[in-house]
């Protein structure tokens, strides 16, 4: 990890191509195609009468304008986006049956790179995680690969995330985010401190898009033809190298610095690159763990990463709304040979990111062009908002005789045995710390600083004693010289931490470190 300064051209705006000039210029339209004689002038009576309801360009001109925008995502609201195209580089058939994985092959993509909690007009240099979606357009269909630059995340249950998420935002009464609100939320959330831990380092303020990595997060189940299981993470490592802003440049930062880099730098042929790498473990490799495989709190620390294909951006949207905007990622968007683990967060996700994008595009959100997929689609849905599937058949139905259709025994899902009590409870092994105190330790002193300087503008807001307390006494369970450095920093009494640090070893003796 590098902290950088900005490059003295990092204000320039973008170049937008100059439109060539028609030979004769074409006359606008209405959107039923006919042309009109007026575009500045309403029809009125007279200098001093109303305007006509009978101007119909008037009227629709307004209406369109009215619902230019679909809602606002509720995460990922600030977005940047790419074409491209991944090659595979290694043949992994033995783990899965994915075909975009055979040596050689290339599938086109389409990238969106985003922030997570702040609005859509936020300025890019604000501490955030960074989402990294990908779509790989591929012969059997889309696989969207939805992650973050970070490898872990907040919270392991799906049940918490819009209680997560509502902390983050902007509160309901003063419409301001609050670390109140927030350190709040965390402070009974003791998995967080790992995610908090990478989110407070200057990797939450990345000096780019095309220099940070992208991390699938989640495990995900490989299945080979044969039907055997292996369980894999995936991560894009930046060619360009990890390189990101210390906190005094990020708040100086031009507002779109990041968009206009990302345009600009692949506009002048700079195509950034990155490997796609990958972990896999066996479930008989599972045994050996002090934490939970599919917790997302938590990375595969010491499995080996090997590198399975390359992935480069090399051309921007031709239109950022019908693109950037209108781009639907679901975990749900999988492909034979690709399944979802038992991940929890991962198995909410799988309903809540294709659920909010029918809500927020529309039940036909796949027939848009950046999201249709090139393999052909067969299936009955019908009608909707903005249907245009093109169907002309009279069966919209399965079984049909007189309309054929076949489910293929080689696409079903792999089946698996389930022997376990169902109850609504939290997964034993948690090793809440471990992993935060191990980053902490991998950083430079001057990371380290500035790890603890951002952590301390935010945690020293926090009005309530308790709060702060908590929070402190998770980090320095994670790391001594962490929570001390901390302690002082937001003057936190260290009794006082040593006081939560044993309240929390006798609420949870299961979840206590063998060595801190």
């Amino acid at each position: 990890m590098v902290s950088v300064t900005l490059p003295t051209d990092a204000g320039q705006t973008m170049v937008v191509p100059t439109e060539p000039a028609p030979v004769v210029a074409p006359n606008m339209t209405r959107d039923n195609g006919a042309p009109i004689g007026a575009n500045r002038n309403s029809k009125a009576a007279g200098d001093f009468g109303p305007v006509l309801l009978e101007d119909t360009t008037l009227i629709e001109k307004l209406a369109r304008f009215d619902r230019e925008r679909v809602p606002e995502r509720v995460v990922h609201a600030r977005g940047t986006g790419a074409h491209g195209v991944f090659r595979a580089t290694a043949d992994i058939s033995d783990i899965t049956k994915a075909s975009l994985f055979a040596a050689g092959k290339e599938t086109p993509v389409f990238v969106r790179f985003s922030s997570v909690i702040h609005p859509s007009g936020s300025p890019e240099g604000l501490r955030d995680p960074r989402g990294f979606a990908t779509k790989f357009y591929t012969d059997q269909g889309n696989w969207d690969l939805v992650g973050n630059n970070l490898p872990i995340f907040f919270i392991r249950d799906a049940m918490q995330f819009p209680d997560m998420v509502h902390s983050l935002k902007p509160s309901p009464v003063t419409n301001k985010q609050d670390p109140n609100r927030f350190f709040e939320f965390f402070s009974a959330t003791p998995e967080s401190t790992n995610m908090l831990t990478h989110l407070f380092s200057n990797l939450g303020t990345p000096s780019s898009y095309r220099t940070m990595d992208g991390n699938g997060v989640h495990a995900f189940k490989l299945v080979s033809k044969d039907g055997k299981v292996t369980f894999a993470k995936f991560r894009w490592v930046s060619r360009q190298g990890v390189k990101n802003l210390t906190a005094k440049d990020a708040g100086a930062a031009q507002f779109n610095f990041m968009t206009d880099d990302l345009y600009r730098e692949v506009g002048k042929g700079n195509h950034p690159t990155w490997d796609l790498m990958i972990q896999t473990m066996t479930p008989d490799q599972f045994g050996g763990l002090n934490y939970n495989p599919f917790d997302d709190t938590k990375e595969w620390l010491g499995v080996p990463f090997r590198k399975i294909g390359e992935m480069t951006l090399d051309r921007m949207p031709s239109n950022y709304f019908e693109f950037t905007e209108q781009s639907a990622f679901a975990p749900a968007n999988l492909v034979p040979g690709i399944e979802a683990s038992p991940d929890r967060m991962l198995q909410g996700r799988l309903f809540s990111y294709s659920d909010t994008q029918r809500y927020r595009v529309g039940a036909n959100v796949m027939q848009l062009p950046v999201n249709k997929p090139l393999a052909p689609v067969v299936n009955n849905y019908q009608d909707g908002l903005l249907d245009q599937s093109g169907s002309t058949s009279n069966v919209n139905y399965f079984p049909a005789a007189s309309a054929p259709r076949q489910v293929a025994p080689e696409f079903a899902q792999s089946t698996y045995e389930v022997n376990a009590t169902v109850d609504a409870r939290p997964i034993e092994t948690t090793n809440n710390f471990e992993q935060a105190g191990i980053f902490y330790r991998s950083l430079s002193a001057r990371d380290k600083a500035d790890l603890i300087a951002n952590l301390a503008i935010d945690l020293g807001q926090v009005r309530s004693d308790r709060v702060r307390t908590m929070m402190v006494s998770y980090f320095y369970q994670a790391d001594k010289d962490y929570g001390s450095r901390l302690a002082r920093a937001v003057n936190v009494p260290m009794a006082e931490v040593a006081k939560a640090v044993a309240e929390y070893d006798t609420a949870y003796p299961q979840q206590r470190l063998a060595v801190r």
